[in-house]
């Protein structure tokens, strides 16, 4: 017999050897419990978010829209490792500044890609709300020219999916069939605009539960979920910046965050997935003001050193501001980032290296790269 829960229930679908049980979810909004553990963690994580919009008031103006960008980048490359990209937050830097080599991973462009998605999504909630619409493109951005490219990028399916194992029948967990796919996301773009006196982190808690469990494309469902919950806490202005990525904590636990969801659709509990989902953002904000403390002592311990370097520190100076948005660099990208000529650029590079700002990754002659590695460190 068909099980009802809060969340939705389990309807099996074909018959005979082509039998499979699919799960179809109730729509939002759901009711939640809110417990005494529940309340405090869900007071926790506001506090923990409140200091982390902090963040971007606490940093020195010049290097603030550097420091997102570093995190942007560290949660594409995060976001894709759960889905089995095998590309490094050093290849995303790579790739960033152009600097090629063997070592690179060709996976490296689904990344960048996630990080256009995002800076897509970012730019256009300034001119519409958060919709499927939006939701519709960031999605074709996101696969545009890369794995998975043939899986209609921008469109919701029209087939059925699965979740783990290699068929219908060895599925770990089977969403709705396509003809509900358009109904449920009607739903979630509805209930992100409700007035429901429901608190924000409890919501797109939901939502992005709900999202997962509807998986609406045939691929990048989880990147994008895990985008949703940035874009939706920067448009309600819970967040002044982009500076929340939760992918850090799933990734860490993502075998908690695989059973949370699926305790969510088959045990019913949405309590117990709010409150992991609470834990990633309380974790996630406190690690993010911590790396933005550390920031910024290294930014003062730096400015120190260059401005001891004699003739050369007003040309160090400029150096060390372009680093924080560009943390790999070769002899050239000097040339060009500081005016300087060729030999000029070398002697301040060796400076730096000297002074213990940049390292050397490579021991050759020509095409030497140069990483801040203390910088870079501090997000890794």
């Amino acid at each position: 017999m068909d099980r009802f829960m809060r969340t939705g229930t389990f309807i099996n679908q074909l018959e005979g050897i082509s039998r499979y049980t699919a799960f179809i979810p109730n729509q939002l909004p759901f009711e939640v419990n809110i417990d005494p553990e529940l309340q405090t963690l869900l007071s926790r994580a506001d506090i923990a978010l409140g200091r982390l919009d902090g963040v971007a008031d606490s940093l020195p103006k010049d290097i603030v829209d550097f420091f997102i960008l570093m995190y942007v980048r560290k949660e594409a490359t995060l976001s894709s490792q759960i889905e089995g990209t095998q590309a490094t937050f050093i290849d995303v830097l790579k790739a960033e500044a152009r600097i090629e080599n063997d070592e690179t991973h060709k996976d490296v462009d689904e990344v960048i890609n996630y990080i256009s998605a995002m800076n897509y999504g970012l730019e256009r909630l300034q001119t519409i709300p958060l919709s499927l619409r939006i939701i519709k493109e960031i999605h074709k951005t996101l696969l545009h020219g890369v794995r998975g490219e043939w899986k209609t990028p921008g469109e919701f399916r029209i087939s059925q999916n699965w979740v783990g194992g290699s068929n219908l029948q060895t599925a770990k967990f089977i969403p709705p069939p396509h003809t509900e796919v358009m109904r449920l996301m009607a739903n979630i773009e509805n209930y992100m605009h409700d007035d429901s006196l429901v608190p924000m982190l409890i919501k797109i808690g939901l939502i992005h539960a709900q999202f997962e469990t509807i998986h609406p494309f045939l691929d990048g469902n989880g990147r994008i979920g895990r985008l949703l919950i940035t874009f939706y806490l920067c448009q309600q202005g819970i967040l002044r910046k982009q500076l929340l990525y939760l992918s850090d904590f799933f990734k860490d636990h993502r075998q908690d965050y695989y059973d949370r969801l699926n305790d969510f659709r088959k045990k019913d509990d949405i309590e117990g997935w709010l409150k992991f989902f609470m834990q990633g953002i309380i974790d996630t904000s406190e690690k993010s003001v911590e790396t933005a403390r550390k920031i910024r002592e290294l930014r003062d311990h730096h400015l120190n050193i260059v401005a001891g370097i004699g003739k050369s520190s007003e040309k160090g100076m400029v150096l060390l501001k372009a680093l924080y948005k560009t943390p790999m660099v070769r002899i050239k990208d000097v040339e060009k980032l500081v005016s300087l000529s060729n030999p000029n650029a070398l002697l301040l590079v060796d400076k730096f290296v000297k002074k213990g700002i940049l390292n050397e990754l490579t021991g050759q002659k020509r095409n030497r790269i140069f990483s801040y590695k203390e910088y870079i460190g501090s997000f890794e």
